[in-house]
């Protein structure tokens, strides 16, 4: 059976997927199926989160959990929209302890808050820099520009 076979069977209406290629497949999901999925993905499959990625789109958070499953040469994206303003994710921490560094990175620099996350304290930016703005999220200086 096909990886997006498996998922459609597995988690139904839960997942929309779109195979980029046959080693490529991006699977969208809401906010509250995310971990279970991801989850299934590590535990029942085998697979390794690679990294996860934030995009600002302006509407929304895109968050990408890049997974590998090496025994089938693939990667699989598990893409989830965290509408603003609230901007809230659960974290995968939980399942994959090696999301730890990447989640607190995508909170500071896009103000994703993963809730139930350790530790997500500064990371990256300057002890000094300004709360409430974030580097990668769309219109963070545009104030300070337009003065």
């Amino acid at each position: 059976m096909k990886i997006s076979e498996n998922l459609k069977a597995r988690f139904g209406g839960k997942v929309d997927i779109f195979e980029k290629s046959k080693k490529r497949i991006y699977v969208t999901v809401a906010k509250p199926d995310a971990k279970d999925i991801i989850g299934y993905l590590f535990k029942d499959l085998g697979a390794r989160m690679s990294i996860a990625t934030g995009i600002d789109t302006r509407p929304a958070i895109e968050i990408l959990y890049h997974m590998t499953l090496d025994k089938y040469d693939m990667i699989i994206t598990i893409r989830i929209f965290v509408r603003k303003p609230e901007l809230e994710m659960p974290t995968v921490t939980n399942i994959i302890p090696g999301a730890l560094w990447i989640e607190r990175e995508i909170h500071e620099m896009l103000g994703v808050d993963f809730t139930g996350h350790p530790n997500l304290e500064r990371l990256l930016l300057p002890d000094d820099w300004e709360e409430g703005v974030y580097p990668f999220r769309k219109n963070s200086f545009e104030s300070e520009s337009e003065n």
